[in-house]
């Protein structure tokens, strides 16, 4: 297995980042490597990017209020959405729980999974001290049912691009049950694959988040540009929309 020690890049949040925003949420194109909240290493989160770029965009001397409601892991891009009013957090929060929030995901894997296509439920336990989520073909004490749906959609140059449609929300979710089945995602090494990104990023990439609005009662639909890095540019086109 091969260590990278690359320091992230830290870009702040500027308007080509912002993919939807009103006056009650703000949904992002995260880069691979930001982190969602402030951890151990005291990095600058994403959370504190935003409310700067909306103190600043609406001149907010006092700050800006900016709720999480999900999270990306850090070597993964794509859509993640805030709150911008308490108001919406509480519901936002709520249509999370009761799994009314549709997310797509697109993978990367170098061994194409067999079959194809199917439905994943595995039990889920996480060792926070090291970081990493085991997966477990039935319940065991601790563990958090854990299902998604998946797809094969493509294949380049020896790669293969899957459709992830998780059902659940769990850490590290995807990563651990592409792994279970032999595909682990390119560059993710934490979870099987021989090598590490010199990116520190994984193939994973958070695409499309539909919803009913909690305030409009409108559908909304927010999709995600892949990262232009001359890898994920190449399978944009064989994404379902």
């Amino acid at each position: 297995m091969t260590k990278v020690n690359i320091k992230y890049e830290n870009l702040p949040v500027t308007d080509k980042d912002v993919l939807y925003e009103d006056n009650h949420l703000i949904a992002i194109n995260k880069r691979a490597g930001d982190i969602v909240q402030v951890d151990t290493t005291g990095d600058e989160s994403l959370e504190d990017k935003v409310k700067k770029y909306i103190a600043q965009k609406y001149d907010k001397p006092n700050g800006a209020f900016l709720g999480v409601v999900h999270r990306l892991d850090r070597p993964v891009s794509g859509v993640i959405l805030f709150a911008k009013t308490s108001k919406a957090l509480d519901r936002i929060n709520k249509m999370f729980k009761n799994r009314e929030m549709n997310k797509t995901y697109y993978a990367v894997v170098r061994t194409k999974p067999y079959p194809p296509a199917g439905n994943l439920v595995h039990w889920l336990v996480k060792n926070p001290q090291k970081n990493v989520t085991k997966a477990y073909d039935h319940e065991v004490p601790g563990s958090l049912r854990s299902e998604l749906n998946f797809r094969v959609v493509g294949e380049l140059n020896g790669y293969t691009l899957i459709r992830v449609d998780p059902i659940t929300g769990r850490p590290h979710q995807i990563r651990v049950q592409l792994s279970t089945l032999g595909s682990p995602i390119v560059g993710d090494n934490k979870y099987g694959y021989p090598r590490g990104s010199l990116r520190k990023s994984i193939s994973l990439h958070a695409r499309r988040l539909e919803f009913i609005h909690p305030i409009k009662q409108e559908n909304i639909i927010i999709t995600a540009p892949v990262p232009h890095d001359g890898f994920w540019e190449k399978f944009e086109g064989m994404m379902e929309e």
